[in-house]
């Protein structure tokens, strides 16, 4: 069973993020970056299905440099090998464009499944798998938390709301979007650490991919959320506040 999982190097979660002299982009330096956290459970989704049947995992990710480090990571945890779509301009392709840089890199693997992480902790779209499946022509799941093989087809668990859950049936080849939570990650050993430097990273230049950035963004202002603060005070007899508190909850901050 061959399992494609793609990753995505994102900024740490406590890091300081600040926009650049530009005004039209995140100031990069100085950031440290890690795996996008959904996309490490689908890395270990596809380990535990390797682990329990057997086949080759290959990790796919597109960025600069940088990002071989993040790939580094995803093959001491346990991946066989990794394609690495060298791009610099990644932030100024829509999810469209992303896509295709995949979907191109990969076409010719014949993999059985491949899996992404439901969405990425930076920009948080939620497309980029779904529309990925569409580009190969395979049925795609989304929302996922467990996976289990049958012959030739797969049995997934998906998350709903509420407390709901889905149980499904699909034929492969297929794409899952995998939810966090499902699994508990691993950390790298040592040997796993050491092995991972005589693993294949192969990589290509996005531009050899015939996935031209024509599906651009054009990002005209980025700016920081405003912190505001509000302080109200409701008055009446107990009933009556409690009711107005309810009333607010509901219509205004919009959590009941």
């Amino acid at each position: 069973m061959k399992i494609i999982v793609a990753i995505k190097q994102v900024p740490e979660r406590d890091a300081t993020v600040r926009i650049d002299a530009g005004g039209r982009w995140i100031d990069e330096q100085d950031l440290n970056y890690t795996i996008n956290e959904p996309d490490a459970y689908a890395l270990e989704e596809a380990l535990q299905l390797k682990e329990k049947h057997g086949g080759e995992v290959v990790v796919l990710s597109a960025g600069p440099e940088r990002v071989s480090q993040t790939i580094r990571e995803a093959l001491a945890k346990g991946a066989d090998r990794a394609i690495h779509i060298v791009c610099d301009d990644l932030a100024g392709r829509d999810t469209l464009g992303v896509a295709q840089l995949l979907a191109a890199a990969i076409r010719d693997e014949q993999a059985d499944l491949i899996l992404t992480g439901l969405q990425s902790d930076d920009l948080g779209l939620g497309q980029t798998g779904v529309v990925m499946a569409e580009l190969l022509g395979i049925p795609h799941g989304t929302i996922i938390l467990q996976v289990e093989k049958l012959d030739g087809a797969i049995r997934v668990k998906r998350e709903l709301e509420d407390g709901w859950f889905q149980h499904g049936q699909m034929p492969l080849p297929a794409l899952l979007t995998i939810q966090s939570g499902g699994n508990k990650l691993r950390y790298a050993t040592l040997m796993g650490i050491k092995k991972a430097k005589t693993k294949e990273v192969k990589t290509v230049a996005a531009g050899e991919l015939g996935a031209a950035a024509q599906n651009s963004v054009v990002l005209e202002r980025v700016t920081q959320p405003l912190k505001q603060k509000s302080t109200q005070l409701l008055t009446g007899t107990a009933a009556e506040v409690a009711a107005q508190l309810v009333e607010k909850l509901k219509f205004e901050v919009r959590v009941l």
